[in-house]
C-alpha cells in the first residue's frame, strides 16, 4: 500500500496530506483528492446505483490501482445537526425506494431473524440479572452501582417490551414468502453526509442488499444522543411506505439497549450506565405516540 500511495503522490504531487482515520485527503494544484483502500465491488456498485437514477456519491477518479482508490474531494457545509439529519434521512429514503423489490424467501428466513433477536435479548435478560444479583449484594453503592440499581426495572421492562413484540412480529410474519429489500448503505451516520452543490453520501465500502430498516436502526444507535429523533423518524415513514411487520420489526430492534459493562473507571461506569438509560428514555419517548395510535384504532 505504501508503494501505491508513493505512486500517486508522484502524479498527483499534493501540496498538504491530510489523514482522518482511514481516509487520506490530498490537497494538490490541479483539485483535491480523497485517497481510501480499494473496494472491489465499488464499481459494480456505482454503475449498479447509477442505473436506478441514484448518483449522489462522490465521482471514482481512479480504480486501476492494486490497493487503493481515488475519489474526488467534496467540501461539505456546515449546517446544524438536526438540519443535517433531515436532509440525509431523506437522501436515504430515496436510495431505498430507488434500490427496492420484493424477494423471494424461504420459510426458515423470517425464523432466523426471530432466532437470532430473541438470542440477543434473551442474553442480555440473563446478562442484566446476574449484574443486578451481583451489585446489590455489595455493602457500599458506587455512583454507578447506584444509578444502575436504581433503574434496573426500567432495563428489564425494555427487555421485556421488546421480546413480548418480538413474539407478536414472528405470528405475523412466520408464514410470508416474500421479503422487501433494497440496498442497504449499511454505514450511515452524520459524519457520511456531505451538503454542498447537491447532496452526498460517502463510505460505501460496507453496503449490502438486505431489508431497508437496518440503516435506520445503524443511524439512531449511533447518532441518538445528537438528533431530535422524532422528526427524522417521521421523515422516513413519510418517504417510505414501510408495511406493519417491518415498521414494528424496526422499532423492536431500536428498543433493545445496548450491553453495560462496568470495566472502566468510576467516571466512565457512571457515564455508560447514563447512556444506556438516556437511550431507552429517549427511545421510549419515541415510539410511544406509534403505538398508542394503535391501541387508538
Amino acid at each position: 500500500m505504501n508503494k501505491s500511495f508513493e505512486v500517486l503522490k508522484e502524479i498527483y504531487k499534493p501540496y498538504k496530506i491530510t489523514i482522518k482515520g482511514s481516509t487520506t485527503i490530498l490537497n494538490t494544484t490541479s483539485g483535491n483528492f480523497v485517497i481510501k483502500k480499494r473496494n472491489n465491488n465499488i464499481h459494480n456498485l456505482y454503475n449498479y446505483l447509477i442505473s436506478r437514477n441514484f448518483d449522489y456519491f462522490p465521482k471514482l477518479v481512479d480504480d486501476t490501482r492494486d490497493e487503493l482508490n481515488v475519489y474526488e474531494y467534496i467540501e461539505s457545509v456546515n449546517m446544524p445537526n438536526d438540519q443535517k439529519a433531515s436532509d440525509l434521512i431523506k437522501l436515504l429514503a430515496l436510495l431505498h425506494n430507488k434500490t427496492s423489490y420484493n424477494k423471494e424467501v424461504s420459510s426458515d428466513n423470517y425464523k432466523k431473524i426471530y432466532e437470532n433477536i430473541l438470542e440477543n435479548i434473551d442474553y442480555l435478560l440473563f446478562y442484566y440479572n446476574e449484574t443486578f444479583d451481583k451489585l446489590v449484594s455489595e455493602e457500599y453503592y458506587s455512583p454507578a452501582t447506584y444509578l444502575f440499581l436504581r433503574n434496573y426495572q426500567a432495563i428489564f421492562n425494555c427487555l421485556n417490551f421488546s421480546k413480548n413484540e418480538l413474539e407478536s412480529w414472528y405470528l405475523e410474519v412466520k408464514d410470508k414468502t416474500k421479503q422487501r429489500v433494497s440496498l442497504v448503505h449499511n454505514n450511515i451516520e452524520l459524519d457520511h453526509f456531505i451538503k454542498s452543490n447537491k447532496d452526498y453520501l460517502i463510505s460505501w465500502d460496507r453496503a449490502i442488499t438486505d431489508t431497508p430498516i437496518l440503516d435506520i436502526i445503524h443511524f439512531y444507535r449511533k447518532e441518538f444522543y445528537k438528533i431530535e429523533a422524532s422528526s427524522i423518524l417521521e421523515e422516513y415513514l413519510a418517504n417510505v411506505s414501510l408495511n406493519s411487520d417491518e415498521k414494528k420489526l424496526l422499532f423492536i430492534c431500536i428498543s433493545i439497549p445496548s450491553k453495560i459493562e462496568f470495566k472502566g473507571s468510576e467516571r466512565e461506569n457512571t457515564e455508560e450506565v447514563r447512556r444506556v438509560l438516556d437511550y431507552i428514555f429517549k427511545t421510549e419517548k419515541l415510539l410511544k405516540p406509534y403505538y398508542s395510535e394503535n391501541k387508538e384504532k
